[in-house]
């Protein structure tokens, strides 16, 4: 029988990453399992990109805060491009309750130790996107070290450095059930065959609760479409524009190729493991888009190459990290709500350190425990796009 001292379920970003964490302290036997024929066709793949430090939660904060800097330095660190572009995100504010939102999230950024972010007004939200309409924005924030990467050029990297260093990864190989004796993890059940190992992370992403469930838990994650709609060549904006949210809408944009990428959250939407992409959702979208930014009414769509991929959604939109209650050697890299590839390098670095030490000093990694469900105190994060 195979054995290995740590099996990673999920070859995405999140597992590759916790993958190469792991070879950084050392540790190599790790067998990662990806149950499609190659990584990334889960959310990896059809994420927006998009990482950045302004969100309205301590924990979140100093997770971006590991994340964007090893971003920034990741080509040198494994060398392999992520395609870092730090062009900032610029939330624009309609309403009074808008920038309060705003100054109280950048005051808490900033005692966090994000020094870059802060307010700005209208008129520099108009110098940064003079294509927008600003006549009822009353100001917004920015962060400059907020930008964008390429996920599936972050995937590639962290498991090419990870099998240089003796990672295995099996491909088709499906999760089939978690092996538990005497309240500990004794083994894997694949597709592809049993895996003997005592520790096994649960990095299935939108999937993850069926995997919780072989052994025994169950994880609040449910499945989310988001749609992502981007547009033919258009220069009417420019290339070096910041992701641009128009908080009326929950609209953004951002520069992508030579056209833009645009999504908006439909609250229509409801959980399911739905893949399929609507063409009514671009009509929606253009309307928004339209209204925010007029030019873009010239801006061709071809909806055939538009997508949807899955967020992974926990009830109070913060991940499920660390090892579960009552089942030694069982680990979450769970939930995170659409925010798994901007802190990929901090869940690989937190994963890593709990499985090794039991502790990590990145975060108070309690707060983000399973139990914390069950316990009621869930802890909101409000910035979610």
């Amino acid at each position: 029988m195979q054995t290995a001292e740590v099996v990673i379920a999920g070859a995405g970003i999140v597992g590759s990453s916790i993958a190469y964490h792991l070879t950084e302290q050392g540790v190599t036997d790790v067998i990662l399992l990806e149950r499609e024929t190659h990584q990334g066709k889960g959310s990896t793949g059809k994420s927006m990109g998009g990482v950045r430090a302004q969100f309205s939660t301590d924990v979140n904060i100093r997770m971006s805060l590991y994340s964007i800097p090893f971003y920034s330095t990741f080509e040198e660190r494994l060398g392999h491009p992520a395609g870092y572009r730090p062009q900032g995100y610029m939330f624009c504010a309609t309403e009074d309750r808008h920038m309060d939102y705003l100054r109280a999230n950048c005051a808490r950024q900033v005692a966090a130790g994000l020094e870059a972010v802060r307010l700005i007004d209208t008129q520099e939200i108009q110098e940064r996107v003079p294509q927008l309409r600003v006549d009822d924005v009353i100001g917004g924030s920015f962060c400059p070290t907020d930008g964008f990467v390429d996920p599936y050029s972050v995937m590639t990297g962290y498991t090419l450095k990870a099998l240089e260093r003796g990672v295995k990864i099996w491909r088709e190989a499906e999760v089939t059930g978690i092996r538990v004796e005497g309240g500990s993890v004794k083994g894997v059940e694949t597709s592809k065959g049993p895996i003997s190992t005592r520790k096994v992370v649960n990095a299935c992403g939108a999937w993850s609760a069926a995997v919780a469930r072989m052994a025994g838990f169950d994880l609040p994650v449910e499945p989310l479409r988001r749609m992502l709609v981007p547009s033919e060549p258009f220069d009417k904006v420019s290339h070096a524009s910041p992701m641009t949210i128009d908080m009326s809408t929950g609209f953004h944009f951002r520069p992508e190729g030579r056209g833009m990428l645009m999504a908006w959250n439909d609250m229509n939407e409801t959980p399911g493991f739905k893949l399929n992409f609507e063409r009514s959702f671009v009509e929606k979208i253009l309307m928004h888009a339209v209204s925010r930014v007029p030019v873009m009414e010239e801006m061709e769509v071809n909806p055939s190459r538009a997508w949807a991929g899955l967020y992974e959604m926990t009830p109070d939109h913060h991940p499920v990290l660390g090892p579960a209650p009552g089942l030694d050697g069982f680990y979450f890299a769970n939930g995170f709500s659409g925010h798994g590839v901007m802190h990929s390098p901090a869940t690989g670095k937190i994963l890593a350190d709990l499985i090794l030490q039991g502790k990590t000093d990145l975060i108070d990694w309690g707060l983000l425990d399973f139990n914390r469900f069950s316990e009621r105190r869930l802890i909101e994060e409000t910035a979610v796009l």
